[in-house]
Order: C-alpha cells, then sequence, then structure tokens
C-alpha cells in the first residue's frame, strides 16, 4: 500500500494490512527490561495499540505522553506504544519522562508487528520503521478502530480515538 507520509513524500507500506473488523495479530515486542510481552489478539480487557516511528521525536514524544495521561484515568484499558527504539533508549525515555501508565514496548527484533500490521516503512528517508498507527482492539481480539496517520509528523486524532475507547468501556 502506497500513503503520501513524510511531508508529501509517498512511500509503500509492507505487511499484512489490518483492518477494522479484522482480527488483531498476536505479537510479541521486547519490554524496557528485554522481557518479550504480548500485544494484539483477545486479552480481558480492551487494548490500545499505538505505534509510532521513534520515541526520539518530538511527535512521538508528545503522542506517548498524551496517551500515558489518559491512561492513568482508564484502569480497564491496556495501552501499549510500541515503536523501533532500543529498549535502553525507551527506559531512559518513560524514566525522564514519567511514562509509568502504559506498557512501552520494541518492535527493533524483527519487525514482526510492523509486517503483522502492514505498517513496515519499505522506501525513502524512513525505510525500514513502522508508520505511525493507532488500533483499539475489543476483547475478543478484533480491530474496533484504525486511524494510520496519512502524515508521519502529525498525531493521531485523540478526540477520536477517546471517544472509540470510552464507548466500549
Amino acid at each position: 500500500m502506497a500513503i503520501t507520509h513524510l511531508k508529501g513524500e509517498e512511500v509503500n507500506l509492507l505487511g499484512n494490512e489490518v483492518n477494522v473488523s479484522d482480527n488483531a495479530p498476536k505479537v510479541k515486542v521486547v519490554g524496557q527490561d528485554l522481557a518479550e510481552f504480548e500485544v494484539g489478539g483477545a486479552k480481558d480487557t480492551l487494548q490500545v495499540l499505538v505505534v509510532v516511528p521513534s520515541l526520539d521525536t518530538p511527535v512521538c514524544a508528545a503522542e506517548t505522553r498524551k496517551f500515558n495521561e489518559e491512561a492513568a484515568r482508564l484502569s480497564s484499558v491496556e495501552i501499549s506504544v510500541v515503536s523501533m527504539d532500543l529498549p535502553f533508549a525507551m527506559g531512559r525515555f518513560c524514566t525522564t519522562e514519567g511514562i509509568e501508565n502504559i506498557n512501552v514496548g520494541s518492535d527493533f527484533r524483527n519487525k514482526d508487528l510492523a509486517i503483522a500490521y502492514g505498517l513496515l516503512i519499505e522506501n525513502g528517508a524512513l525505510a525500514g520503521i513502522a508508520a505511525r498507527a493507532v488500533f483499539v482492539i475489543d476483547k475478543k481480539g478484533v480491530v474496533v478502530y484504525k486511524e494510520l496517520c496519512d502524515e508521519i509528523t502529525k498525531e493521531p486524532n485523540y478526540d477520536t480515538v477517546m471517544a472509540e475507547i470510552e464507548k466500549r468501556i
């Protein structure tokens, strides 16, 4: 799939495109402690899967802080932010920014999440990292909301994401 993604540059995304009403693939990502944890699939809670290119950018940092704030008031929702950052960099970011209400994971090892969700950027300056996207996944493991940001330097529509979450909790 081709999208306009980096200041007007068209890029191709690799992997299996996941859309609303599809089953959310279950994949493992690496946590700050180097232990793997699973995102996607069926769970006992509503999941919000936030995919960002790198926590080391102002937009990704702001997005992660925003979802961390929202998670503090949403006790029945599991929010996971996944990037391609090394776990050590994620750990520094979370410590510095006080990120403690969400799971933060890395897809750096095999890019399993980026490929399973069709988000791996194939070409251009950011080839090899994931596109910016948000998925809301119900308890049955079905995607009930998807936002693929058509410009990687723009944050998702938080109001729409939160409305989708709140009508399901």
